[in-house]
């Protein structure tokens, strides 16, 4: 099978959008089968398109894809986004997965009872946990972006972590001017500019009815 990839997911970001993001920042054009009812996803679970019965899962190349390190490892390795050896895949790697740390807090907020959200907590790790290390990256490797001469995976996700931490606290960056001004690059590099745009795939901060929508699809009767 070759042509456009396809994403199956909810009509929202989750774990799908690290995927969207990546895709988009190497010119990958791709399609989506939102997930909207609890059948759509019965048909997926009983087709064995879901390998542990989970989403998100992406058609590309052939493959049926899940589980969303996997799928991304693929993407960034297979369009020149995941370093030009073992040493700078591996600091990718590290970066990678702090950005997943703290952006996973941000994806399970909205889903967490209002009574047990704590964006303070979100924020304190931002600024003290993960954001100083970046900030750290920047100035020790001299360049514009994280790891070698090029932009790379870890830069597209720490991007998406930035910009999901700003729209729940916009002064977040204030401390961080080498941060502020990585934003600001990666921003304007065009396959980004152009998913940053109104229309594109990007997906809106959740709101209730997404919630609902996930929860309702993968609800057990």
């Amino acid at each position: 099978m070759t042509g456009k990839p396809k994403l199956y997911y909810f009509d929202g970001r989750g774990k799908m959008e690290s995927i969207r993001w990546l895709l988009a920042a190497a010119g990958i054009e791709f399609e989506e089968e939102f997930l909207e009812t609890r059948e759509q996803y019965e048909k997926l679970l009983q087709d064995g398109a879901l390998l542990f019965q989970q989403v998100p899962m992406v058609e590309i190349n052939g493959m049926k894809m899940v589980q969303t390190r996997a799928i991304l490892s693929y993407i960034a390795a297979k369009y020149n986004l995941y370093g030009k050896d073992l040493k700078e895949r591996a600091l990718i790697d590290m970066y990678v997965e702090g950005t997943t740390d703290l952006m996973g807090m941000i994806i399970t907020f909205d889903f967490t009872p209002p009574k047990q959200r704590n964006l303070a907590l979100i924020i304190e790790r931002a600024t003290t946990r993960y954001f100083p290390v970046y900030e750290k990256a920047l100035k020790q490797h001299g360049q514009e972006f994280l790891v070698g001469s090029q932009f790379s995976w870890a830069d597209v996700q720490l991007l998406e972590a930035i910009l999901m931490v700003e729209e729940r606290e916009p002064t977040v960056l204030s401390k961080f001017p080498l941060l502020q001004a990585f934003k600001a690059r990666m921003s304007n590099i065009p396959t980004i500019k152009k998913f940053l745009q109104p229309g594109s795939p990007r997906k809106p901060r959740p709101d209730d009815q997404y919630v609902a929508t996930v929860m309702e699809v993968l609800k057990k009767d």
